[in-house]
């Protein structure tokens, strides 16, 4: 069912700006959750900023008239990161997201063409981590086959392949709704967890 990686990051490359996009925004939809549940336990940070400026890439893709400031959006993304401070496995997590989005910011600003990747790689890599954390398996490569075999992992990978074959058809106004729906994964995050 999931392709070599490979196969997968040439697809990925191949794809127009606008359907690269298409593919990081379902890709930050489902992080968003990950950032909001920081927000819970720490009382810091702002998910609904965080929604808001996803919101309006959302509104970019459907309404290609539509004239947003990105600049103005990617300084008010930055005032929402995650404190250096602390490097607690949510923190990290909820940075993935603000990292996502800030990528995916890069490109509605001009070129940044590995932004695509690097967002199916920080998804992949927060999945990775909390396999890590949650499984503790100190032999490594007892650990690759844990993580390649894991059921969170299987997902991740077969959720990008169906934002990559959705984003390979055509981006009309229907197929972004769908696109986001299937980004909002119910409200579950990549890594399994919602605010629910």
């Amino acid at each position: 069912m999931s392709q070599p990686t490979s196969g997968f990051h040439q697809r990925l490359q191949v794809l127009s700006p606008r359907q690269q996009q298409a593919f990081m925004a379902a890709m930050c939809e489902r992080l968003l959750p990950n950032y909001a549940l920081y927000a819970q336990t720490t009382g810091e940070g702002n998910p609904a900023g965080l929604r808001a400026i996803l919101d309006l890439v959302w509104e970019q893709l459907l309404v290609k008239e539509a004239r947003i400031d990105f600049d103005r959006q990617a300084e008010k993304l930055a005032e929402l990161e995650p404190t250096a401070v602390d490097d607690s496995f949510g923190v990290r997590r909820a940075l993935e997201a603000v990292v996502a989005l800030s990528a995916l910011l890069d490109t509605l600003r001009g070129e940044a063409p590995d932004a695509v990747l690097e967002v199916s790689r920080v998804s992949k890599g927060g999945v990775r981590a909390f396999i890590e954390l949650t499984e503790g398996e100190e032999d490594a490569q007892r650990l690759a086959v844990l993580i390649r075999e894991h059921p969170l992992m299987a997902d991740e990978t077969d959720f990008q392949d169906a934002v990559l074959e959705a984003v390979e058809e055509s981006l009309d106004r229907e197929a972004l709704k769908a696109l986001r729906r299937l980004g909002r994964n119910g409200g579950v995050s990549n890594l399994g967890l919602s605010l629910e």
